[in-house]
């Protein structure tokens, strides 16, 4: 029979206060052991993290300064405070800041103190200090400027055409790759000239803010602006010689398609491939509206209740734009009369002072251009006739393009200039083209203001400016071969066509040019003129709404009798 081990009881000590073993009945090998209440939540100590790379996902884990319990922690209290770790590396310089920067400042002023043989005082160094100061405020400006209008809410122009989802996009043109084409085109041939030119009234380049002239109605005179395929001359043209050219369009819609890279606002323009023949048409008479700050840093917005919206700025720039150029003419009757009259003018109806030049350019062997060409008067100078375009720059707020003219275009013409350049870029640009594509010698600028930046029917001129357009090209940093290096891009897209009907539209929010393909019979209706709806209109000056309530009833009498 096996023998069975005894079971020992151990020992059970009694804590007669509280629950768990006593202080006194600890073992002595435990004695010396810290102990801590403990769970998966409470952090612990660094663990042997040599590098602090591995754990980064565990950040604040293993804090030896993260709240927890601490007794575990681990703490050298050996007589070591006197060793230090030697780091040799130089201490951590900012990128950026103020203090870099002011020592730079500082280190330039002592070494021009150096230069100046140490004559860091007096009035030359203050001023050159304050020049200084002023500049670093300017740029400071400049960057705050930067980030509040990189955070602005962006304005969303209307296309100038409804896109329908049937047309489709055949080509896409980027603007910023024509701004690199150039091409060489020689003399233009002149194949007819029509029209009667007025004498341009030298006494307007005296005119200053202090003699001031107001802007005059034209209401009479008829101002026309027909497109490429009804012009009756370019009819002629075609029936008495075929091979007369293969690309027609005018000088407005040329000088749109070689100023593309500078504009900003929507434009469309039909395209008809006939046989051959390639016309370029425009859709409709918006096409004809100047545009208005178009190019400046801080886009207008388009509201149809404000009188400093889009729509209505361009109608208040078309109309001094047409009226300024008859105002500025000679009184006397003196006229310069062309070979073939006004081809679009009735009889018994007053015509504006406009002449047209239909000339024609040698583009490659195959492909030649004929072009209606516009001029607007002509001055004597030094004995001989000077062929002249005449237009006007108009200000309607001086708080909104920042630049007064009454206070500064007599003193500081350049920096008007400038600004007018910075804010409407596309509409000098096209100016310039069109001066150069109708062979002007002179062209004449004028600078017509707002009575008052509320009232925008009453205007007054301030000054006038002429230039040779070759320079003023120049000067405006205009191109020549570039704008035939990007009309002849565009025309090689468009031969390469099949015959039918296309849509060159520019987007209106991105610098891209698409090329539709659409139905040969669209825009037939679109281009009468139907009236607008009552809310779109344009409020009728005072003038002209006395005149039309006296017209109507002298309409109501006659009928009545």
């Amino acid at each position: 029979m096996a023998t069975i081990t005894a079971f020992a009881v151990p020992e059970v000590a009694e804590n007669q206060d509280g629950w768990g073993p006593g202080a006194a009945s600890v073992p002595p090998s435990l004695q010396h052991v810290p102990y801590a209440p403990f769970s998966k939540a409470d952090r612990l100590g660094r663990a042997s993290d040599w590098t602090a790379q591995a754990f980064k996902s565990y950040q604040g884990r293993f804090d030896r300064n993260a709240p927890g319990a601490t007794v575990f922690n681990f703490f050298h209290n050996e007589e070591e405070d006197s060793f230090h770790l030697v780091d040799t590396r130089p201490p951590p310089r900012p990128k950026y800041g103020a203090r870099r920067f002011q020592q730079r400042f500082q280190r330039r002023d002592r070494d021009e103190g150096r230069r100046d043989g140490g004559r860091d005082s007096g009035a030359g160094a203050d001023r050159e200090r304050q020049r200084r100061e002023r500049l670093q405020q300017q740029k400071r400006g400049q960057w705050n400027a930067y980030w509040q209008d990189k955070n602005a809410p962006r304005i969303v122009y209307n296309s100038s055409v409804d896109i329908r989802p049937e047309w489709a996009v055949l080509e896409q043109i980027p603007l910023t790759s024509l701004s690199k084409l150039s091409y060489e085109v020689g003399e233009p041939e002149d194949i007819t000239t029509c029209g009667t030119l007025e004498y341009y009234d030298k006494g307007y380049d005296r005119v200053t803010p202090k003699t001031e002239r107001p802007l005059e109605r034209f209401e009479n005179r008829q101002f026309y602006k027909v497109t490429t395929t009804d012009d009756p001359v370019i009819r002629r043209l075609l029936l008495e010689n075929e091979d007369v050219g293969t690309v027609f369009a005018t000088d407005a819609i040329l000088s749109s398609l070689m100023c593309a890279p500078r504009s900003v606002y929507s434009w469309d323009i039909v395209v008809q491939r006939v046989g051959n023949k390639l016309f370029f048409d425009k859709r409709d008479a918006s096409f004809d509206l100047l545009t208005v700050n178009e190019t400046a840093q801080e886009p207008i917005p388009e509201e149809k209740d404000s009188i400093n919206s889009v729509h209505s700025l361009s109608q208040e720039a078309t109309f001094i734009n047409q009226n300024f150029s008859q105002q500025v003419l000679q009184k006397d009757g003196k006229k310069y009369e062309f070979k073939e009259p006004n081809p679009f003018a009735s009889e018994n109806e007053e015509v504006a002072s406009v002449a047209y030049r239909y000339r024609k350019w040698k583009l490659d062997e195959d492909t030649t251009l004929v072009a209606r060409c516009e001029l607007h008067s002509v001055a004597e100078l030094k004995g001989q006739e000077v062929l002249l375009t005449v237009n006007s720059l108009n200000e309607f707020d001086s708080k909104i393009t920042g630049v007064d003219w009454r206070q500064k275009i007599e003193n500081q013409r350049g920096a008007v200039l400038a600004t007018e350049l910075k804010n409407n870029a596309n509409k000098l640009a096209k100016w310039t083209a069109q001066a150069l594509l109708g062979g002007a010698e002179q062209m004449k600028l004028g600078y017509v203001s707002r009575v008052h930046p509320k009232d925008n029917y009453n205007h007054c001129i301030l000054t006038v400016q002429g230039y040779k357009p070759k320079e003023f090209a120049a000067q405006i940093n205009l191109n020549v071969n570039n704008m035939w290096g990007i009309l002849k891009t565009i025309v090689d897209i468009c031969m390469k066509l099949e015959e039918g009907k296309y849509l060159l539209v520019k987007d209106p929010n991105k610098p891209i040019v698409r090329l539709y393909s659409v139905p040969t019979d669209a825009f037939e209706n679109d281009y009468a003129e139907e009236p607008l709806p009552e809310d779109e209109q344009a409020p009728p000056p005072p003038e002209a709404e006395e005149k039309r309530e006296q017209a109507d009833l002298e309409k109501e009498t006659d009928e009545m009798i």
